[in-house]
């Protein structure tokens, strides 16, 4: 018997429920803020990856899903940045649209050790604003990613921000880096070992607690920025403080891929345990540019969804179905329900039936274990007073209703 890939998961038909209440939530709040659905495909060159996220990042050295064939080398995509960038490109949106907001909602994979709130398929759901270098901006889509949260009922996050400033800004914060960490540097992992010979920005981002607890004795704090770097941040401080959105300013906050500047953020549950961010996101201003566009400002971000369906949330309170089960007694009551269900359907009511023949009290506990809100008997003593017996299934009343004011009844 085939078993599914480790770092796969089977969503089942209990569970897409909530998958597509999440879903719905996020296009309906994407659209109050005018951001367009964009489909990508789930396969792109590998060099596309390479060049943006950083040969030294951890997902491209170790967590990318390659495919060879006999000339090219293709990669199952890790995060969709890249990929809509490089499609904002190729379809020429630079001169047709300009500024674009886009969002999309996806499968993303990466190979590394499964665990909870970690699969190496998982899912995205993100927002990129490319055109614009504007505080106002990053101000929007902070403020975008915490009212899904709201919509998605998830509360008790917290949003960490941080500056990294320009390419000279980074430049500068690794030089200090690497001035202040050889003393340190045989307390590092080894993975942060490497980093400081090749890499130094990637050891502010390591999970390990020992090296977390050595950056936090460093006192980084914003010295490295060049004004208008501080600037943008201070505006962007600002205007989430007039929104009423909560934050915490972390120093240590770098994000994991090398095409991030100035504005970063992440938000984390602590019900998540050590994998902690529900998402994250932040400014790309060079990325446009390294991929043989215009310098244009751009900024994302993007949620896991498995780990937004992880925490306390009211999806599963508000995805609940109302669900109409009807069972027929008899042949002549079949051909009767069929018709029934069919004008059910067609007035926009969930509907189901019996197609089992099963007895009266097993087909009542098949409409129990569906769930069902009301459930229809219809026999042939129904028939004869053209009506159909409704029961309510949480009082357990039960009552006739003539079947040409069904549907009215029902809704």
């Amino acid at each position: 018997m085939f078993k599914r890939i480790p770092g796969t998961k089977d969503i089942l038909p209990e569970e897409t429920s909530s998958w597509q209440t999440v879903e719905a939530a996020a296009r309906r709040i994407f659209a109050f803020y005018n951001y367009q659905e964009i489909r990508t495909p789930i396969i792109e060159e590998a060099s596309l990856f390479n060049r943006t996220l950083g040969s030294t990042t951890e997902i491209v050295q170790k967590q990318m899903f390659l495919i060879h064939n006999q000339q090219d080398t293709y990669a199952l995509r890790p995060e969709a940045t890249a990929s809509i960038v490089r499609s904002y490109l190729e379809n020429n949106l630079e001169k047709t649209s300009g500024f674009t907001k886009l969002y999309y909602i996806g499968p993303m994979f990466r190979l590394e050790r499964p665990q909870k709130g970690r699969l190496r398929q998982f899912h995205h759901i993100g927002a990129e604003a490319i055109g614009s270098g504007q505080a106002s901006l990053d101000i929007e889509i902070i403020s975008l990613a915490e009212q899904l949260l709201k919509n998605f009922g998830i509360t008790g996050y917290k949003i960490k921000i941080n500056s990294l400033g320009c390419l000279k800004d980074k430049q500068a914060l690794s030089a200090a880096l690497k001035k202040s960490l050889p003393e340190k540097l045989t307390r590092l992992c080894a993975d942060c070992q490497l980093r400081a010979k090749h890499n130094v920005l990637r050891i502010l981002d390591c999970k390990n607690q020992d090296c977390q607890k050595i950056v936090k004795t460093l006192n980084l704090e914003s010295a490295h920025l060049c004004p208008d770097c501080l600037g943008h941040f201070q505006e962007v401080k600002c205007g989430l403080s007039d929104l009423g959105i909560l934050f915490q300013v972390d120093p240590q906050l770098v994000r994991g891929l090398d095409y991030y500047n100035r504005t970063v953020f992440e938000i984390t549950h602590s019900d998540l345990g050590s994998q902690n961010a529900l998402g994250a996101g932040g400014r790309y201003n060079n990325l446009v540019r390294d991929l043989g566009g215009p310098e244009l400002g751009a900024i994302g971000f993007a949620f896991g969804v498995e780990r937004l369906l992880l925490v306390p949330n009211t999806l599963n309170q508000n995805s609940a179905k109302k669900l109409v089960y009807l069972i027929t007694l008899g042949e002549a009551a079949k051909s009767a329900g069929i018709k029934i269900l069919n004008q059910l359907r067609s007035a926009e009511i969930s509907a189901d039936m019996d197609y089992l023949n099963k007895s009266l009290k097993g087909a009542m506990r098949a409409a129990n274990d569906a769930g069902a809100t009301f459930v229809l008997i219809l026999g042939d003593d129904e028939l004869k007073m053209n009506t159909v017996s409704v029961k309510d299934m949480a009082s357990g009343a039960q009552r006739q209703v003539a079947i040409q004011n069904l549907t009215e009844e029902l809704k």
